[in-house]
């Protein structure tokens, strides 16, 4: 059964002014990272991305781990330190039919002239809340003897650090 997802991300990926980030793994096993705004949810919770080119490095490396199983990471990032990471896997892509004429025609709309190479589908497999307050609480939960010195000499920063304060 899919990961159904949290309404905190999928709101933050369909708000305007985020940043999409899609990591994929190449043929020679280093991560590729691009900015993908067009990484988006539809009605009934899927996860998906418009590619708009068919030879982009991101689009060879979605075919290659969608053949051999490789994973992809999502980042979205918002404003006053939101950010979200997806881990996941390709699912499926679209490169015809009704589906994707659907997404071609609002492509077309939105990108102009440009097209549609493909509608990949992403299947969530694990997905972290990455926000800095968030991580901080973590971090301090699980790791309460890592405060580095300085902050042990601004006065209070050791109280707040312990969570007294």
């Amino acid at each position: 059964m899919a990961m159904e997802l949290p309404r905190e991300f999928v709101n933050l990926l369909r708000r305007r002014g985020v940043h999409k980030v899609l990591t994929t793994i190449g043929d020679d096993g280093f991560p590729h990272a691009a900015l993908k705004q067009t990484l988006q949810v539809d009605s009934a919770g899927r996860l998906f991305y418009l590619e708009l080119m068919e030879s982009s490095v991101t689009n060879r490396n979605m075919v290659a781990s969608l053949w051999f199983h490789r994973p992809v990471s999502v980042l979205v990032s918002g404003t006053g330190g939101v950010s979200w990471e997806l881990q996941g896997r390709p699912l499926r892509t679209l490169i015809a039919g009704p589906e994707f004429k659907k997404h071609y025609r609002l492509a077309h709309h939105r990108y102009g002239a440009m097209g549609l190479a493909a509608v990949w589908f992403i299947e969530p497999l694990a997905l972290r809340d990455q926000s800095r307050t968030r991580r901080l609480l973590e971090e301090r939960e699980a790791h309460p003897f890592f405060v580095h010195l300085d902050r042990l000499a601004i006065p209070g920063q050791a109280r707040r650090q312990a969570g007294k304060d």
